[in-house]
């Protein structure tokens, strides 16, 4: 990998045989995908490829109409406190502080019973590791949008997560807060060594921050592309380049075959 070797070769997150349909429609048809501990995989895919809802067969949230998934080891029979999701939209509650707003669900039935001190602990190391211990006692209106994501992925962090699921959380922001965003999400990657899991419209984003790429298209996985480039990658433009050029191959390949009509 480039970013150094991960901590351990056997898969964290494992989908076996993932399929599940619309309107007798196969979205996803017999996915595969493994994702080990500190590795961060990017997924792509057309509009309607099945990619956020890949992203809730892993978190749990919906039961696959086949298929199986496994987290460190075990059958995932529903959402599990160590496995975290979150999505493009804050979804911050308005009349809570942002402190408040990343303790919310530590307490949860599923959640193991936390003493009040431990919960605030975790809090505070959530909203340190993203840089808005300062603003602990704002409320959602007085953020930014990057603030707002930086709370949402500490909620998140709060968790104290082993696999992190991330749906296009920094696809609403501008460029320049995309990419502090961006370099967040390595530093935490790196720091808690979640195994992570990221659905994104921008293949430079997954070529920027992912060791492995995967486009989705023909109901599974239609290529996984590992991005073996050094630091820093945006200064690696023609590498970078090469492995944009495939993805986008894959990428119109997937999308003529889903619309081919099927004899």
């Amino acid at each position: 990998m480039s970013r150094g070797a991960l901590a351990t070769d056997a898969a964290r997150l494992a989908l076996r045989g993932i399929r599940m349909g619309w309107q007798q429609r196969n979205v996803l048809d017999g996915v595969d995908l493994e994702v080990r501990a500190g590795e961060l995989v990017a997924i792509l895919g057309a509009s309607g490829a099945g990619k956020s809802t890949l992203l809730r067969i892993a978190a749990g949230l919906i039961a696959p109409a086949a298929g199986e998934v496994h987290v460190d080891g075990e059958r995932l029979e529903g959402t599990r406190p160590d496995v975290a999701l979150a999505f493009q939209d804050p979804c911050l509650l308005p009349w809570l502080s942002v402190e408040r707003n990343v303790a919310f669900g530590l307490n949860f039935r599923r959640q193991p019973a936390l003493a009040r001190g431990i919960r605030e602990a975790r809090v505070a190391t959530a909203l340190q590791a993203v840089g808005l211990a300062h603003a602990a006692h704002f409320a959602p209106r007085q953020l930014s949008g990057g603030m707002a994501q930086r709370t949402a992925l500490a909620r998140a962090l709060a968790r104290e997560p082993r696999t992190l699921l991330l749906d296009e959380p920094f696809g609403a922001l501008d460029e320049v807060t995309r990419a502090d965003m961006q370099r967040l999400l390595l530093q935490v990657v790196r720091d808690t060594q979640a195994a992570t899991l990221l659905v994104t419209h921008d293949i430079d984003e997954a070529l920027l921050v992912s060791d492995r790429v995967c486009v989705l298209g023909r109901g599974g996985i239609a290529l996984d592309l590992a991005i073996d480039v050094p630091a820093p990658r945006d200064a690696q433009v023609q590498a970078l380049g090469a492995l944009r050029v495939r993805l986008v191959s894959a990428l119109h390949e997937s999308m003529a075959r889903t619309a081919a009509p099927q004899s």
